[in-house]
């Protein structure tokens, strides 16, 4: 009977609609990220000006993990990458709201660490909307 139970909560989350992520409400929320993360475009034009603590967040969705040069990344995080991680929506909000728990799941390593230590509890998938929105176009 649990079973039963769990499986049939399981196939109804599985067929909720899923929520539009926001970019406009991500760009609010953004503003908590900025402390640590700038938005610069490659030819230098600055779209958000921010922290240098973590790396440069434009385009991000498409690119693989810890692979910005010139930034010294977790060793999890290059791990991960290296094991194919491309950042894309849904795992850069997984990713925010707890960085070192996605990497110990994507990396099978239990003793996996973040270099960011901040969760962002809600909206992680409205940043990343507008991260995508503010980056080149992924084909």
């Amino acid at each position: 009977m649990k079973l039963s139970l769990i499986a049939t909560a399981a196939l109804f989350a599985l067929s909720a609609p899923a929520f539009a992520a926001d970019a406009d409400k991500g760009e609010k929320e953004f503003k908590k990220c900025k402390a640590c993360h700038e938005i610069v475009a490659d030819d230098g034009t600055a779209i958000v000006k921010g922290g240098k603590t973590g790396p440069n967040l434009y385009g991000i969705i498409g690119r693989q993990a810890g692979s910005v040069e010139d930034f010294k990344y977790g060793d999890s995080l290059v791990a991960a990458g290296e094991g194919g991680l491309i950042w894309d929506e849904e795992n850069l909000a997984t990713y925010s709201a707890d960085p070192k728990e996605f990497l110990k799941e994507v990396t099978g390593d239990d003793g996996a660490k973040s270099k960011m230590t901040y969760k962002l509890k809600k909206g992680g998938d409205d940043v990343a909307a507008y991260l995508a929105s503010v980056g080149p176009a992924v084909n």
